[in-house]
């Protein structure tokens, strides 16, 4: 391959989050070593929501845990930098629910928690529960095509109480830190969107209909015939989930190295605005400002600094932007002594239905569920605690948070002897909640951008790291689209 035409631009990335790095990593590679990349982050680290601290001496995360495998984002992104041998997958270790009072293993089979044909639910909802869910197939369906609802509420109407809050708001919870009844369907399960759009009869059908093979369909099988060929190739499947050896510091630390950009950390930026030809940043304290003058400007920060820099630009996008709301939670990740936590059930973890009477809203069973977090013999665990408005629950010291995570882990797995190493982590405003029109408010953002400035990140296109790196990649490709010609 032949290396990009040198490009002598200055162009500053605002946030140094995964998508802030990516995207000024795509950006090298494209604009070549002659490019000025600055990257302008208000804390003093880099990684956004992803962090990795040492717990009992092991680089654990205590942000994102995982990444969909299945995305080619990651697995390419690190092949480009030179990280192939790093990733890992979790062990065979499979997930549970605690629901109704009950711990009991977390249906498999489903789309997001809602049900296929194939699901089974006989330990998760009670008989009346479960007839509501086989009912559901018979109940006609009105569905405008392109029209979005609250994922909940659809839910509810369909299937009932019992399957929404003890399945799917569960596992959407643990993706948003949201509550599913807030929700939008189209922007959190497209595909279910997308089968409806396309005539499913009913939300078991279209569930069926997206999570089926691609090829069940040319070969005209059977109901029967497709759900045995999807369990047949479910079990042939590469792994849905990866982790990196060391933790995403790993990542972060070789995209600041690949991308030869100039870090500031503790920078504040408080205006952007258009100048000569390009772009000037006011900086820092509003009592001794200082200016930047780029050629293209990138954004890779929360909604809510997004509709604040993009005020005076643009308007509309501002306007979108400031539309989209935050959750805050908080990571709770504890070391016990192997004689300590005999206990601990044989699974990957639990998610925690809404209505349970326990602060945490996950726990996970890391060392069960990715076998290198264990080499010393230490039983490492996480909790996840705060779901969208609940943040004042979450406004007491960490050793109240501590206190709870234990109480709760002694009721949920035994655990009774105090942990040999803690960590509490807290992310403030760390999840964009994708309500109903999330898709239309993330098309105004993006239409209403001028030439030479970008946005990025966890707001636009999906949550998980795969999605941030992608949206990081389109919007760099679109500044440097926008810097070439004129040069």
């Amino acid at each position: 391959m032949r290396a990009p035409p040198p490009v002598a631009a200055h162009v500053a990335v605002v946030g140094a989050g995964v998508s802030g790095l990516a995207a000024a990593h795509r950006m090298r590679t494209l604009l070549g070593p002659s490019a000025v990349i600055t990257v302008l982050e208000q804390r003093d680290r880099i990684g956004g929501v992803l962090r990795t601290v040492d717990l009992a001496g092991v680089p654990y995360d205590v942000g994102a845990e995982a990444f969909l495998a299945r995305r080619p984002e990651i697995p390419a992104l690190l092949r480009e930098l030179g990280l192939d041998g790093v990733q890992v997958h979790p062990t065979g270790a499979t997930p549970s629910v605690r629901a109704g009072g009950r711990t009991v293993p977390l249906p498999s089979g489903t789309l997001l928690g809602v049900p296929t044909s194939l699901t089974r639910l006989d330990g998760l909802l009670s008989a009346a529960g479960l007839a509501r869910v086989a009912a559901e197939p018979a109940c006609p369906l009105r569905w405008e095509r392109g029209s979005d609802v609250a994922l909940g509420g659809l839910l509810r109407s369909r299937f009932g109480d019992e399957l929404t809050d003890r399945l799917a708001d569960p596992l959407l919870g643990g993706v948003y830190a949201g509550r599913v009844d807030a929700l939008g369907l189209r922007a959190t399960i497209p595909a279910l969107a997308s089968a409806l759009d396309a005539g499913a009869p009913s939300l078991t059908a279209a569930a069926d209909h997206a999570t089926a093979p691609p090829t069940s369909a040319s070969r005209g099988l059977s109901e029967r015939e497709s759900g045995s060929e999807r369990v047949r190739a479910a079990a042939s499947v590469r792994p849905v989930f990866g982790a990196l050896q060391g933790g995403y510091r790993e990542l972060v630390d070789a995209l600041v190295t690949a991308s030869a950009a100039e870090v500031r950390l503790g920078v504040t930026v408080r205006a952007v605005e258009r100048h000569s030809c390009g772009w000037r940043l006011t900086l820092g304290p509003r009592t001794d400002p200082a200016l930047l003058d780029v050629d293209a400007v990138l954004l890779a920060v929360p909604a809510p600094a997004v509709a604040r820099l993009l005020g005076g630009i643009a308007p509309d996008a501002a306007r979108a932007a400031g539309e989209i709301p935050l959750a805050s939670s908080v990571v709770v990740a504890m070391a016990f002594r192997p004689q300590d936590a005999t206990t601990l059930p044989p699974t990957s973890g639990a998610l925690i239905a809404a209505d349970e009477p326990f602060a945490v809203k996950a726990i996970t069973h890391s060392t069960t569920k990715w076998s290198h977090l264990a080499p010393d013999g230490l039983v490492r665990v996480r909790a996840s605690l705060g779901r969208f408005g609940e943040a004042p629950t979450l406004q007491v010291d960490d050793g109240e948070l501590v206190t709870r995570t234990r109480a709760d882990l002694e009721l949920l797995a035994g655990i009774t002897a105090a942990p040999v190493a803690v960590h509490v982590q807290r992310w403030g405003g760390g999840l964009p909640q994708y309500g109903v029109g999330h898709q239309g408010r993330v098309a105004a953002i993006e239409d209403d951008l001028p030439a030479g400035l970008a946005v990025a990140g966890a707001a636009l296109h999906g949550v998980g790291v795969p999605a941030c790196v992608g949206t990081a990649r389109a919007a760099a490709e679109a500044l440097v689209a926008s810097l070439l010609p004129a040069r």
